[in-house]
């Protein structure tokens, strides 16, 4: 009896190793199988059916619970045994003290006291999952499979992680190409040369914050004697910004060269603008049209910035007008600036984006600073006129950065008697 008591142990053994070797062999076939599936480049959902499948169907995990590290924060990607209302209990904030696999002690939160074991999962040192697994009897290999179980996760978890990092790379090359597109529109929409006259001259600076911005300017030439010129703030950044720009300048021209009154064009171009974005964007808008045969000035402003006029020594601003372009169908009334200029005169135009400037102590750009340098400077031309602004902005900001896009848009006025030769 006791040599066939000893074989049934030896049966028993030989049985118990096969069942381990079997197990050994499956766990190197599922790696296999893993391993392919992402070098076939296999979507997260499909890795994680068959991280789900694989635990609980060939290694028997009665509940789990797999955390994984998003744009947006962590979020549960796959789970078992485990009910949506369990699930739905934020346990985000234990995560931290999970440094190693640890077995599980918190006893007082339900969802967490389902589970004997927590799996972190690190990736260039930072976390990117942590998996809860529980439900393990006492005839269980705990040991040997919760190694494994850290193995697959570690595997599944990488895998996921690089695709995310590789689809925000994705992203970001694809922003990236969509701004440099948007950025060469908007290049195209800016003049390049601004007209020089006996009578008039015209000076810009331009300085997109991030290579794309919404501010615009733009001038037209009559054969009548009449020169128009504009500045437009455009809301929003980017690609939108700048196929809305792209619109805005074939409407301003189409519409200007119609020559008709210029409340008559106002109330055109702000039922183009909201016809195009249907009262969701809007554009602040100063356009003046001066006639060099009269040296008269007329003017709307739509909610943009109040230019700055110095007519030989006295200061105006250009604040007559209407309500920001494209938020109505409608807008409820033009009131049309007009002044006679003699002498000299400098209008200086611009973005919010120049009063946005902050000194290193915090103090903004005032417009009263604005208004002390026209009169000081209001003899220059405007190109110098423009560099001397740009020294004193330099010197004003410091050190400190140019927070949003500007524009300037100058115009110096000679009326007759005062005509500067070319």
């Amino acid at each position: 009896m006791s040599g066939f008591s000893e074989l049934k142990r030896d049966l028993s053994s030989i049985e118990a190793l096969e069942r381990e070797l079997n197990l050994k062999q499956l766990q190197i076939n599922r790696l296999l199988n893993i391993t392919q599936a992402i070098n076939n480049n296999v979507s997260a959902e499909g890795l994680y059916n068959m991280y789900n499948s694989f635990l609980s169907w060939e290694i028997g995990v009665k509940k789990m619970a797999l955390y994984v590290l998003e744009s947006d924060g962590w979020t549960c990607a796959s789970s078992i045994g485990v009910s949506e209302d369990q699930l739905a209990i934020d346990i985000t904030d234990k995560f931290e003290k999970y440094t190693r696999l640890n077995n599980v002690e918190d006893n007082s939160n339900p969802l967490i006291r389902q589970f004997d074991v927590v799996i972190p999962v690190r990736h260039k040192d930072q976390a990117i999952a942590y998996v809860f697994i529980g439900g393990f009897s006492e005839e269980d290999d705990m040991y040997n499979k919760v190694q494994f179980i850290t193995t697959i996760t570690n595997i599944i978890s990488v895998a996921i992680e690089n695709k995310r990092l590789f689809k925000r790379q994705l992203e970001q090359e694809r922003l990236k190409r969509e701004m440099e597109l948007a950025f060469e529109m908007q290049q195209m929409l800016i003049p390049e040369q601004l007209p020089r006259k006996s009578c008039y001259e015209l000076a810009s600076i331009y300085k997109p914050r991030y290579g794309v911005g919404g501010d615009y300017f733009d001038f037209i030439e009559f054969d009548d004697g009449k020169i128009v010129f504009c500045v437009g703030d455009i809301s929003g950044k980017g690609v939108a910004a700048a196929l809305l720009m792209a619109n805005f300048q074939a409407n301003f021209h189409t519409l200007i060269n119609k020559q008709e009154a210029i409340d008559t064009f106002i109330h055109d171009l702000n039922q183009s603008v909201n016809l195009i974005t249907r009262g969701e964007r809007f554009i602040t808008f100063f356009i003046a049209q001066y006639d060099t045969v009269n040296q008269s000035l007329r003017y709307v402003n739509a909610g943009h910035n109040p230019p700055v006029l110095v007519n030989d020594g006295v200061l105006h601003l250009l604040n007559k007008g209407c309500t920001i372009l494209g938020s109505f169908p409608e807008l409820p009334e033009v009131e049309v600036g007009e002044l006679t200029l003699d002498g000299e005169a400098m209008i200086l135009s611009f973005t919010d984006g120049l009063t946005d400037l902050q000194n290193e102590k915090g103090d903004f750009l005032s417009e009263e600073l604005l208004y002390d340098f026209v009169r000081q400077h209001y003899k220059s031309s405007a190109s110098e006129f423009n560099e001397k602004l740009m020294e004193s902005l330099e010197r004003f900001k410091g050190n400190e950065v140019y927070p949003d896009d500007f524009t300037v848009l100058t115009c110096k006025i000679f009326t007759p008697g005062h005509y500067q030769p070319i």
